[in-house]
């Protein structure tokens, strides 16, 4: 149960930041799969893309599903965060000025970027 909770905080999380930054959650959820979770890489973007199949994503996440690299219990929960999430990001992002939100977005993407370069 606290796993699914910390599934569902993280599907939040990605959303809330998706909507407020007009990103993709995939650039949250990924990372945050392989170095909190301890996800392969693999895992956690074949799982990330079935979570984003209602719309998109069909085709890569059934290819990545045949791989074998496809939680799709976990893609379900992350999903109920993420759209929440979404609707909660688009809220505060629509309450900061267009400055403010670049610079939030600028300051996101540096993170990631030197997370995922200098890895765990």
């Amino acid at each position: 149960m606290t796993q699914t909770i910390q599934y569902i905080l993280l599907g939040l999380v990605g959303g809330t930041l998706a909507g407020l930054l007009g990103i993709g959650g995939a650039i949250i959820i990924i990372p945050a799969l392989v170095f909190i979770f301890g996800w392969q890489q693999h895992m956690a973007q074949g799982t990330t893309l079935a979570m984003l199949i209602p719309p998109i994503g069909i085709l890569a996440a059934l290819q990545y599903y045949k791989a074998g690299h496809v939680d799709l219990k976990i893609a379900g929960i992350l999903c109920i965060g993420f759209f929440f999430g979404g609707f909660i990001g688009g809220y505060i992002a629509n309450h900061l000025s267009s400055e403010t939100l670049q610079k939030i977005f600028g300051v996101a993407l540096l993170l990631i970027s030197i997370k995922m370069i200098i890895g765990k």
